[in-house]
């Protein structure tokens, strides 16, 4: 029954003070017998797609790289799964928005990136990231077979059913979502609740445990409504961190209830994959 760990936390301006924060976070979850631990999205940075500015793309690492290299050392040593998200530079005016998993005995299993990329207030998204190549990816680690997707990834079923396909019995979302003044009032009860709920829908679906990462605190204009959580195969919440703290969200995940569960309700089976065809479709007028 392996334990993840989700690092909810606060970020710096300063990519070396995130980066050494988060692996003060990542020792103190392992102390705490956490074997999968992940980290938010963009974790070594502010959220800094709220306006369109190229001195950001400064803030990208190759990958696989120095950053990477040094996680791979801290996960070694440790015994430990790591799942965190970046800014890749994949060349000169190609950038991703790119999660890497590093396996407990520090072996580099690959790296995801971002398909869905957003584009709206405050989320400036388009601007800095191509939309990803790898294809939907399950990592095989020594504590799970791991599937990873990037926040607004989340909304969409198709990318969880087909890294599910893959095998995966684990959806990691690294994620930075939150409210914007001007909609918390009136729209932020509701947002939240959609946010949880389609990821919940996706657990159930897949039959699979499905994991939320967010930061939390203010940025600028926007507040992250942090709330990072683990639901079971059952879309039940069984885990879930505040809105305004810094937290380390641990939960253990029983591999063999969703085995059995898996055995007795087969929505993989009973797929009519033969009636699917249209999916690739944009809109069927």
């Amino acid at each position: 029954m392996p334990r993840i760990a989700l690092l909810q936390l606060t970020a710096f301006a300063e990519p070396e003070k995130n980066i050494r924060k988060t692996e003060a976070a990542i020792r103190q979850a392992a102390s705490e017998g956490a074997q999968i631990i992940c980290t938010q999205e963009l974790f070594t940075t502010e959220y800094f797609c709220t306006t369109q500015d190229t001195s950001n793309f400064d803030l990208a690492d190759k990958l696989p790289g120095p950053l990477t290299e040094s996680h791979q050392a801290l996960a070694k040593e440790l015994g430990v799964v790591i799942v965190a998200s970046g800014f890749e530079k994949r060349a000169t005016g190609l950038y991703h928005n790119t999660a890497w998993v590093i396996d407990a005995d520090g072996s580099y299993l690959g790296h995801y990136r971002k398909m869905h990329i957003p584009q709206d207030p405050g989320f400036e998204e388009k601007f800095y990231f191509t939309p990803g190549d790898t294809g939907y990816k399950a990592f095989d680690t020594q504590f799970g077979k791991i599937g990873v997707l990037i926040c607004w990834d989340q909304w969409y079923p198709e990318a969880a059913r087909l890294t599910a396909l893959k095998g995966a019995e684990i959806l990691i979302y690294p994620t930075a979502i939150g409210w914007l003044p001007e909609e918390k009032a009136e729209l932020g009860e509701a947002q939240h609740n959609a946010w949880q709920a389609v990821q919940c829908g996706h657990a159930v679906a897949n039959s699979c445990y499905v994991v939320a990462i967010n930061r939390t605190s203010t940025e600028g204009n926007t507040e992250f409504w942090g709330q990072s959580f683990v639901s079971n195969h059952y879309g039940q919440v069984i885990a879930k961190a505040p809105i305004s703290e810094e937290k380390i969200l641990t939960a253990d995940l029983d591999m063999e209830a969703l085995e059995e569960h898996r055995r007795i309700w087969p929505f993989f089976r009973d797929r009519r994959i033969g009636s699917y065809s249209q999916i690739t479709e944009r809109f069927i007028d």
